[in-house]
């Protein structure tokens, strides 16, 4: 069954905390470990996808304005406290290595190299419209 696991941080944290205000050598250490949990998903057979997202300040929120056109309202949004950092969909054999794969995920090393136990929502993926679900 696949799932979508989707990472999730805190915008003060990102403000705060990016690649251009960690130690030398320590937003390397994040990705390493991230390139490390996808090169060990690929290896299993686990991964069907991963994204890494931009910064919030990239984002755009589109509705359909008059005549279908696209409405667009640019970001920041200040209102939001957190945002979608980025995603994997896994293939597994049970809902319990979904959870146990997000759990890794969520033990990224932060800047000072501990664990940022940052939180991962897990959730079911269905199928497109008329695919089996």
């Amino acid at each position: 069954m696949k799932y979508i696991l989707m990472m999730q941080g805190k915008i003060a944290d990102w403000k705060a905390q990016n690649s251009t205000t960690w130690p030398p050598g320590a937003f390397q250490a994040h990705i390493d470990f991230l390139i490390s949990l996808n090169k060990t998903l690929t290896e299993s057979g686990e991964l069907a996808s991963v994204v890494a997202l931009t910064s919030p300040e990239d984002s755009r929120i589109v509705r359909a304005g008059p005549g279908g056109q696209p409405a667009i309202t640019d970001g920041p949004f200040p209102e939001a406290k957190e945002f979608l950092a980025g995603y994997w969909i896994v293939d597994v054999d049970s809902h319990e290595r979904a959870l146990q794969i997000a759990a890794v995920a969520s033990t990224a090393p932060g800047p000072d190299g501990a664990p940022m136990n940052m939180p991962i929502e897990v959730r079911p993926v269905m199928g497109a419209p008329g695919e089996e679900m």
